[in-house]
């Protein structure tokens, strides 16, 4: 009985030390005294390789696709029947043409909003880190093309925060269905004709690095890389700037530094403007300086024409040409500032003020964070 006992009392310590699934005379325990397993821990989800699901339409049924297609044949020496080939893999992509649809009217500009979401906390800390890893990079890009290592830290960080967020469409989908299913708006004819010009410098783009198309992948629009750009910019802009033997703008962050620094140059960079690309101004109440603003994107006052229209700045401007730059905020006092040519260099990147703005205090920001001075032209604590 004493041994009996005294396995019983073994048995309900292992149970309750080790809550094992049988007692030591091979008995099944209840339940209630078994080990519960922890549940399995969920997988993640991995990212899907591409935003969207595309819809198989035959592209090369499409009577101005054939045309085209004939025509990169003739121009281009393309295998006709290898773009065919390719045609019927090429999906169309309605989340493209969804997102170029212009926003709908009614609703305000407002660059105060736009900046906070340009402008933030992520972006910044991400920036440091990127110059930092990047300065011998940034350094060179300075020398040899004259741009400053903030404005380029900047576009890659309004771009994609420095390679985070690249885009997973298909380049090829994209392009295609823009090209010839654009939405109804103005200029569409234009906009159509825009994206072939892309389509094609992706074939040759391809052709020439040996890729395959359809392996390339970008945002809706059909941008590449942590620069997002464009194929033609791409065939036109994009440098070996590591020294790898390749041009990549996806994983080599030397390659995408310097090929931004190789368009700003190859879009009106002045390396000998003076000064900050920007003054906050000030506009007199008697209103001669309105016929100044909307001249397209290009500098063309001199300072003191400005002056005398009624802009001044807290901060004297080198006299040299500026653009009069009127950022609306909503229900909000529109801010204005002078804008040098470097600062339209910029908006050949993306033709918007608001961009060329985010660029210049993005980029100022994250310098002051890593101890730079502040520029004199901008508002303290940008």
């Amino acid at each position: 009985m004493k041994t009996l006992i005294t396995a019983l009392l073994l048995s309900a310590a292992v149970a309750g030390q080790a809550a094992a699934a049988v007692d030591p005379y091979g008995y099944t325990l209840p339940p209630s005294m078994q080990k519960k397993k922890k549940p399995a821990a969920a997988k993640k989800k991995a990212a899907p390789a591409v935003d969207y699901v595309g819809e198989y339409v035959n592209f090369g049924d499409w009577k101005e696709v054939r045309a085209f297609l004939d025509d990169l044949a003739t121009r281009d020496g393309f295998d006709r029947a290898e773009l065919n080939a390719l045609m019927t893999q090429v999906r169309y992509v309605d989340a493209a043409v969804q997102l170029v649809k212009p926003a709908p009217p009614g609703k305000p500009k407002n660059w105060q909003a736009y900046s906070k979401l340009m402008i933030d906390p992520v972006r910044i800390d991400a920036g440091v880190k990127f110059w930092n890893e990047n300065s011998e990079a940034l350094n060179r890009a300075e020398s040899l093309y004259g741009i400053p290592a903030e404005i380029l830290v900047g576009i890659i960080g309004v771009e994609t925060v420095y390679g985070r967020n690249t885009g997973r469409f298909r380049v090829l989908d994209a392009l295609t269905t823009l090209a010839f299913s654009y939405p109804e708006a103005p200029q569409r004819r234009e906009r159509m004709e825009f994206f072939r010009g892309e389509l094609e410098a992706t074939l040759l783009f391809a052709r020439q690095t040996g890729i395959d198309p359809l392996s390339l992948k970008g945002s809706f629009a059909g941008a590449i890389g942590m620069p997002q750009f464009m194929p033609s910019s791409v065939m036109k802009y994009a440098v070996d700037f590591d020294g790898s033997g390749k041009i990549d703008l996806l994983a080599s962050s030397s390659d995408a530094i310097g090929s931004v620094a190789a368009f700003l140059a190859g879009h009106g960079w002045q390396r000998e403007q003076a000064g900050p690309l920007v003054y906050a101004a000030s506009v007199s109440p008697n209103r001669a300086w309105e016929a100044m603003t909307n001249q397209g994107l290009v500098a063309k006052y001199r300072a003191p024409e400005l002056g005398a229209a009624g802009v001044t700045t807290a901060t004297p401007a080198p006299d040299q040409l500026y653009g009069l730059v009127d950022l609306q905020n909503g229900a909000e006092p529109t801010e204005y500032w002078l804008a040098n040519a470097n600062f339209f260099a910029i908006t050949q990147y993306n033709r918007s003020y608001f961009y060329a703005m985010s660029v210049v205090e993005l980029g100022q920001a994250v310098k002051t964070a890593r101890g730079g001075a502040p520029a004199a032209g901008l508002p303290s604590g940008m």
